[in-house]
């Protein structure tokens, strides 16, 4: 179960509970609608999200956070080290996006007793390729979530993999119609399902 920070259906919230691997994103804003089973938190590890999670005491005694068993890092640091001159020049406001908090997040993995896994590249190269077929907007880099799907569909080949909480909207620099109709694809291949939203809204934030 893969939950965004979108708005969660009332459906979703038992299968969330009764699902195998469930995994969150960066500050968990999905745990109040469906609190109490974590596994994984997916996390920006570079730039201001990764800066203000790492600061924030708030963030590490989340009890998503604490639950979870492994955080996975969704940017390659050597992907965005690539990515640093280009964005310098095409996109200069994102100077800090390239930010590598990586090690932090392996110390506090470490200090924490939780894995630490980081998205290899290729998973971010793959999505990219896959999103060209729907002639996105100029964007910078794709979701966290998408990544994470893209991640999910390698490592689980499968598997029963359901979605919840995706709205496909926040950062404007995320390709979020492509990932919507690249995502509709999954579904309908069967690779992926989604369980409807319902009017129970959260911030979409990302995922």
């Amino acid at each position: 179960m893969i939950v965004g920070n979108g708005p969660i259906a009332e459906a979703a919230v038992a299968e969330i509970a009764t699902a195998d691997l469930v995994i969150r994103f960066n500050e968990c804003r999905s745990y109040e609608a469906s609190p109490g089973r974590t596994d994984v938190v997916a996390v920006c590890n570079t730039g201001r999200p990764a800066k203000a999670m790492l600061g924030s005491e708030a963030w590490r005694e989340h009890p998503a956070v604490r639950e979870a068993s492994a955080i996975w890092s969704v940017r390659d640091p050597e992907k965005f080290a690539e990515l640093r001159p280009q964005l310098a020049i095409s996109h200069p406001e994102l100077d800090d996006l390239c930010d590598d908090y990586t090690s932090q997040f392996n110390e506090f993995c470490a200090e924490a007793g939780k894995a630490h896994v980081v998205v290899d590249k290729l998973i971010h190269e793959g999505v990219d390729a896959a999103l060209s077929a729907y002639d996105p907007a100029p964007y910078v880099v794709p979701s966290s979530g998408m990544i994470v799907i893209a991640e999910v569909l390698d490592k689980y080949p499968g598997a029963d993999v359901a979605l919840a909480g995706f709205g496909h909207s926040g950062w404007e620099w995320h390709p979020f119609a492509a990932e919507r109709k690249l995502v509709d694809r999954y579904v309908s291949e069967g690779r992926l399902r989604r369980i409807d939203e319902s009017s129970k809204t959260l911030p979409s934030q990302g995922a």
